[in-house]
């Protein structure tokens, strides 16, 4: 972009803008980035959830993985639409358990007292456990409606069936 500057501007001395300095900062790699988040959303809904024995790389390819480690500037060989069915499955397995997690979690917390989700994630307010792994399986490539019917299936087996109506 042409940034206009005043002549009185020309001769002042000191550091250099911060427009400048934003302008020559190389461009990131919008794809990698997007790897990052879904690594970071998988860690973070590990941790919220409490899921046990998830191994979090095991979720992306050899491609996957070494893109982790590079500079977001980079333009990076990232996973191409044909994925290992091995990769897909462990993908699938993570999708399902938290959703499982999410309903148990919701469903034990309503039953000690009454609760809703917001008031047992508070600092989460609005935030759908079900409707992030639904999302999440848009990026792992996993069928979102596979993620969905497990859903029901799991809120009608711990008996909120006006839920699973729905």
């Amino acid at each position: 972009p042409m940034l206009d500057t005043e002549d009185a501007w020309l001769s002042v001395e000191g550091p250099v803008s911060i427009v400048e300095l934003a302008l020559e900062q190389k461009r990131i790699h919008y794809p990698l980035v997007e790897h990052q988040f879904v690594l970071c959303t998988v860690l973070y809904t590990i941790m919220r959830l409490s899921l046990k024995g998830v191994k979090p790389l095991s979720l992306f390819d050899s491609k996957g993985k070494n893109a982790f480690f590079k500079d977001l500037t980079s333009i990076q060989l990232l996973p191409s639409g044909d994925m290992d069915p091995n990769v897909l499955s462990i993908r699938q397995q993570f999708l399902l358990k938290v959703v499982s997690a999410a309903v148990q979690t919701l469903c034990s917390s309503q039953k000690d007292r009454e609760v809703s989700e917001e008031d047992y994630f508070p600092f989460e307010k609005g935030k759908n456990w079900p409707t992030l792994a639904a999302d999440l399986a848009q990026y792992l490539q996993i069928s979102e409606d596979l993620v969905r019917r497990h859903y029901v299936c799991e809120l009608y087996s711990y008996g909120m069936d006006h839920l699973g109506e729905e």
